[in-house]
Order: structure tokens, then C-alpha cells, then sequence
């Protein structure tokens, strides 16, 4: 039997297949008694769930980004499609085809590895190049960095989500560079691939997303410098001769700045073209993904508008609603 999506669930269904879980909660009604709350997701959006009656063996019977196999049926609340679950049990990881529950296939995630890479090769910059090339060539490294995501909630917040950002971003920059010559390109393609390096290790993302205690306590930005601090000794050493201190000073600037403003975590703001630059970039390519996500995964199936997000302090519009559906694979 061919997967059914949750974008393509309707109300009034009989559910029975497997899912990623996340946020689940243990509450209490209002007679006291204890319900399981859960979201339940694939590859097309995500969908919440409840257990009525349920209990602390169930709720300890599985994790945040574990699969689990439900059986139970849809109904709309408040406008929303929820499932009302009847049995729930965790489903190994090695059962699954984990292409149906992400965003990014495999196959995407190779393609886009190896557009990280042309684009960083083909820079003119021999110190920048060889700087690249030293993160290029370590693997373990790059294996993180494709599977990261970019966040735990907010925009790309999946697997190989830094790793889609990243390269969108560095193909802004390689058709916005021709309308702007005074800004150093390969300078700003550089930043680009590097500005959210440190969230390898600021993200835990081995089974569902969490801060490291790293992350908490110094946060990407910084961590990112200390990350291009050990990949210029290597690049020097590769080169066999140092890189200019005024570039690597720039590529710090344009990491630690890239936020754009001290209340977004900033520690400084951009004072470069190449950071301002990065800076607005980076934020229209965050915004566009939050905004999209938000308007795949709203749950006011009839309606023109998105419910009201508090984050983005407003509704989207939706339009008309379309038809089409993703194929089941």
C-alpha cells in the first residue's frame, strides 16, 4: 500500500502507518487525566496528534525524532486536521524509508553537495580557494555539515537544511555580484559558505534537534571563528604561504556581523560591503523560507489566509486553494 501523505490527509480518515515524532507532552484535562500530545510528520508538512487516555509507559516508549507506527482517524478542530490516536508503538529507524520523512532526499542532498563545491572552486581568490578547499577536504566535516539543519525551529529546520541555505545563498550571491563591482565577490561567496559553519556544532541533530551546551553558552557566530581559525592554519599549510591577516579580519567580521542588528544577536554590525551584503541575504533567504513553510504547512485547510503566527506577526495569504498532490513513492 502506497503512503498517503500528510498533505494530502483529509478529515474523517483511518490512519495506519508510520510517522516522525516531535514534541511530545504528557498533559493533563481538565478532570486530570493525562493525554498524550504529539506532531507527527513526513517529507510534505506535519499534522498533531492526541492520545487520549494515555500514560507514562506510553509517553517513555519513544523519543523526539523517533518513527512511530499510529492507527487512529482525522478530524478537523478549529479549522485544523488533528488525529486522535488508538495505538502508538516506535518503529526502527532501519524500517524506513527516511527519503518519505524529510524535505531533502538523498539524491538532492548529493546535488547540492557538489554544487557547494563548483561554486567554491571556481572562485579566483587562490587564498580564498585554498581556504575552501581545506573544509572541502574533510570529510567528516562536510559529512555534518550536509546533514545539519540550520535550525531547531525556525527556517531549514531539517536535515541538510544549513546545507540547502548555504548553497541558495551562494547562488544569490554569484548572480547579484555582476550588478554590484565594488563589492569583492569571491570575498562575499566565501562569507557566504562559512557564516553559519558553527552551527555544526551549536545544533545536536543525531535524533531530533537541540542546542548543544556549547551552542547555549557561545552560539554560532562565535563558534564560526574559532572553526575558520583552524581551517587558515590548515589552508596556510596546504598553500605552503600565509593568507593576507585583512582578508581573514574581514571573514571574521562578515560571520560575527551577519545577523544584521545587535537585537537579532549581532555582536557587531556589518561595517564591510561584503557583511552588509551578507547580512540582508541571508535574511531574505531565511524570511522566504519561514514564510513558505508557513504557508505549506498551515492548518486552516478552508481558508484563503493562514492562521495568525505570532512569530511573524501576521496572516499570509494563500489564495485559491490548487489541487495538486505530491506523488506517493
Amino acid at each position: 500500500m502506497s503512503r498517503r501523505f500528510v498533505s494530502q490527509i483529509g478529515p474523517q480518515e483511518s490512519i495506519d502507518q508510520i510517522f516522525l515524532v516531535s514534541d511530545k507532552q504528557l498533559r493533563p484535562n481538565r478532570s486530570g487525566n493525562l493525554y498524550l500530545q504529539i506532531e507527527l510528520s513526513d517529507r510534505t508538512g506535519s499534522v498533531g496528534g492526541r492520545m487520549w487516555n494515555a500514560n507514562e509507559k506510553t509517553y517513555s516508549s519513544f523519543e523526539n525524532g523517533d518513527y512511530v507506527r499510529v492507527e487512529g482517524t482525522t478530524q478537523l478542530f478549529q479549522g485544523a486536521i488533528q488525529m486522535i490516536l488508538t495505538r502508538l508503538a516506535r518503529v526502527d529507524a532501519g524500517e524506513v524509508n527516511e527519503d518519505e520523512f524529510q524535505p531533502l532526499t538523498g539524491a538532492e542532498v548529493d546535488r547540492l553537495q557538489r554544487r557547494l563545491a563548483e561554486m567554491l572552486r571556481a572562485m579566483e581568490d587562490p587564498a580564498l580557494g585554498n581556504l575552501a578547499e581545506s573544509f572541502l577536504l574533510d570529510e567528516s566535516f562536510m559529512a555534518r555539515f550536509a546533514r545539519a539543519p540550520a535550525g531547531v525551529k525556525n527556517h531549514h529546520a531539517y536535515l541538510g537544511g544549513l546545507l540547502e541555505h548555504t548553497v541558495k545563498l551562494m547562488e544569490v550571491v554569484v548572480r547579484l555580484a555582476p550588478c554590484y563591482p565594488q563589492v569583492n565577490r569571491d570575498l562575499l561567496l566565501c562569507g557566504a559558505f562559512l557564516h553559519d559553519v558553527g552551527k555544526v556544532d551549536e545544533l545536536s541533530f543525531e535524533q531530533g534537534f537541540a542546542y548543544t551546551d556549547e551552542g547555549q553558552l557561545v552560539g554560532h557566530l562565535v563558534m564560526a571563528v574559532g572553526v575558520l581559525d583552524k581551517k587558515v592554519v590548515e589552508a596556510e599549510r596546504l598553500a605552503g604561504e600565509p593568507i593576507d591577516p585583512e582578508t581573514v579580519l574581514r571573514l571574521k567580521h562578515m560571520l560575527l556581523s551577519h545577523h544584521g542588528e545587535y537585537e537579532f544577536g549581532s555582536p557587531k554590525l556589518p561595517m564591510t560591503l561584503e557583511a552588509v551584503a551578507l547580512a540582508f541575504l541571508d535574511n531574505l533567504d531565511a524570511k522566504l523560507a519561514s514564510y513558505s513553510q508557513q504557508l505549506r504547512d498551515d492548518p486552516n485547510v478552508d481558508s484563503h489566509w493562514t492562521a495568525y503566527n505570532a512569530n511573524l506577526r501576521r496572516k499570509l495569504f494563500k489564495g485559491s486553494p490548487t489541487s495538486e498532490e505530491p506523488a506517493a513513492e
